[in-house]
């Protein structure tokens, strides 16, 4: 999950800097819903792997 935040992150700047707005904002959204995603399902793990721990 977190390789394809990266991928669409380096797209996204890479299309920044050409200057495709609507690619470079696409792909910015979907970095971040995909990082979002991806602290959720670590914050999930951590405080199931605590649990599991005890």
């Amino acid at each position: 999950m977190l390789y394809w935040t990266l991928i669409f992150l380096v797209v996204a700047i890479v299309a920044g800097v050409l200057g495709f707005g609507g690619i470079s904002s696409a792909a910015s959204g979907i970095a971040k819903v995909l990082f979002v995603v991806f602290l959720i399902l670590f914050v999930v793990s951590l405080v199931v792997g605590r649990g599991w721990a005890s």
